[in-house]
């Protein structure tokens, strides 16, 4: 098709096919118009692409070897540990007869276990949220923008202060059967 598009007579049709055939380079000028084919310019050496050839051809050994496939890297060996914190742990099993790294793991262990415990009160959490989305409205009132967000905000924050009031409730229930348990000959309407 290319061959049809630049016009291309029969024999320079028939010269390119065997650029092909043999894995030659296809000429980089246009051929003449003639029947001649075209003879390639000659540039001096140091000019010339390095060429691979078509095919792959086997390289002679002394290539090979001149090259740097046969070299090889020198090996360069580094540290794996700290020499003089092996010493220090070393010192401290002979001197104590307990190993630094145990205690650390104890001590990480014993921080999780106080971490999950002082879960963050729930409550506290509701007045946070609840302080974030006014802000938020106040800011989006302030962009002109507040009408949009109105209607949105406040009925989370209405969410938020009906959960809240539940919390409050199990709380003074709470309270309640403590304070029962705690005077249980007084008078439970006063209370």
């Amino acid at each position: 098709a290319m061959m049809e598009e630049l016009k291309l007579t029969h024999s320079q049709r028939r010269y390119l096919m065997d650029c092909v055939k043999r894995g030659d380079a296809l000429p980089l000028q246009r051929l003449p118009p003639s029947g001649k084919q075209p003879v390639p310019a000659s540039h001096p050496p140091a000019c010339q692409p390095h060429r691979l050839p078509a095919r792959p051809l086997l390289r002679p050994a002394k290539v090979c070897q001149a090259g740097d496939a046969y070299t090889r890297e020198k090996f360069k060996p580094q540290p794996t540990r700290d020499l003089e914190k092996e010493k220090r742990r070393l010192q401290n099993i002979l001197a104590t007869g307990k190993d630094e790294m145990e205690e650390k793991v104890e001590q990480v262990l014993i921080q999780k276990k106080e971490e999950e415990i002082a879960e963050p009160d729930r409550f506290e959490e509701l007045m946070n949220e609840i302080q974030e989305r006014k802000e938020f409205l106040a800011e989006m009132e302030a962009l002109g923008q507040g009408k949009k967000y109105q209607g949105i905000v406040l009925t989370e924050i209405s969410q938020k202060m009906h959960e809240m009031e539940i919390i409050d409730k199990k709380r003074s229930e709470e309270m309640r059967r403590i304070m029962t348990k705690d005077f249980p000959s007084g008078n439970k309407s006063n209370l």
